[in-house]
Formats: C-alpha cells, sequence, structure tokens
C-alpha cells in the first residue's frame, strides 16, 4: 500500500511527537521522577492531550477517514 509522503510524514511526526509527551507523563505519573505542583501537573496533562489530538487527526488524514477527503492511497 503506497500513502502519499506528506501525509505520511506528518502522522509519523505527531506520533512521536505524541510519545514524547506521553513519556515525560510516564515518568512522573508511573515512575515518581519528581512531584508537579498543580498548574505544572495540569500544564504536562495538556501537553500531552494536545499531542494526542494532533496524532489521532493525522491518523485520520492517514486513513483517508474525515468529512470531504480524498483517499491518500494511490
Amino acid at each position: 500500500m503506497k500513502v502519499d509522503n506528506e501525509r505520511r510524514d506528518a502522522y509519523r511526526q505527531a506520533y512521536e511527537a505524541w510519545q514524547a509527551q506521553l513519556a515525560t507523563l510516564h515518568a512522573v505519573l508511573l515512575d515518581g521522577t519528581r512531584a508537579l505542583p498543580g498548574a505544572e501537573m495540569k500544564g504536562l496533562l495538556n501537553r500531552e492531550a494536545r499531542a494526542k489530538q494532533r496524532y489521532d487527526e493525522a491518523r485520520l488524514r492517514l486513513l483517508g477517514i474525515g468529512a470531504g477527503e480524498d483517499s491518500p492511497f494511490e
């Protein structure tokens, strides 16, 4: 299956950015690397959520799912 290069690159970038934010979140929540005050924890959670949203959107574009999307596959 061949995928449009632009969509593929956008997907990979969004995935890597989300994984980086998720790793930071896991380091704090699961590994206890440091305690964060409320505002910093909220910011950390918001950054991860926004990165996940960008990933989800890029994934849908890659799959050609969405309003008026053309198929990304040649």
